[in-house]
């Protein structure tokens, strides 16, 4: 039986049916095409530009952390620390919080350990699955990219998953979106 027949012999909504990761798959594709994500892969971020990158990353992990996670082995707030204190002693400034990073780490401070969870998926199982391959791009040593237990980490989160989560996430993904589009622009009109 096709899904729109399953839709219109029983009446079920077709989004409700949807997984996590297809309810998701749009905005996913457009974060991986912003133009300072693309940049990032491609190891074109200069280490200031990095450093900023740290640095809204390390806010938004800082607010999730603060409602909490389903496994301590996720942290990643003394990771990105370690990351920023080496791009540092290099040297490097950037250190500016940007607006798009506050207003996603406020929101998030309005969540508890439930409501938090779409957005524990969203930002800490990007950084398992990719996190190889990028912290090869990025002009530090990328500790953040590090998990001690990884599949102790990754477990965490899936044994939790739900595809209710859908909503949530894709928010998440918005704040994001919006945060590599400020990081661009911040980049290119202060660190060229």
């Amino acid at each position: 039986m096709y899904l729109w027949q399953l839709k219109n012999n029983f009446n079920i909504n077709l989004k409700q049916m949807e997984t996590l990761r297809d309810a998701t798959y749009e905005n996913h594709e457009k974060a991986e095409k912003m133009p300072f994500n693309v940049r990032l892969l491609d190891g074109k971020l200069s280490e200031e530009e990095y450093l900023m990158h740290l640095v809204q990353q390390a806010e938004v992990f800082k607010a999730i952390e603060k409602v909490g996670l389903p496994s301590e082995t996720l942290s990643r707030v003394k990771q990105a620390q370690e990351d920023i204190d080496e791009l540092k002693a290099k040297g490097c400034k950037s250190n500016t919080i940007l607006e798009s990073a506050k207003k996603y780490a406020d929101y998030i401070s309005t969540l508890d350990k439930e409501t938090v969870l779409p957005h524990v998926y969203l930002n800490y199982l990007a950084l398992m699955y990719g996190g190889q391959v990028m912290k090869k791009m990025v002009p530090s040593t990328g500790k953040l990219y590090d998990f001690e237990k990884k599949k102790e980490a990754m477990q965490s989160v899936r044994k939790v998953q739900k595809d209710e989560w859908a909503d949530e996430a894709n928010k998440g993904y918005g704040f994001m979106i919006e945060i590599l589009d400020e990081l661009e622009t911040y980049c290119v009109n202060n660190l060229r």
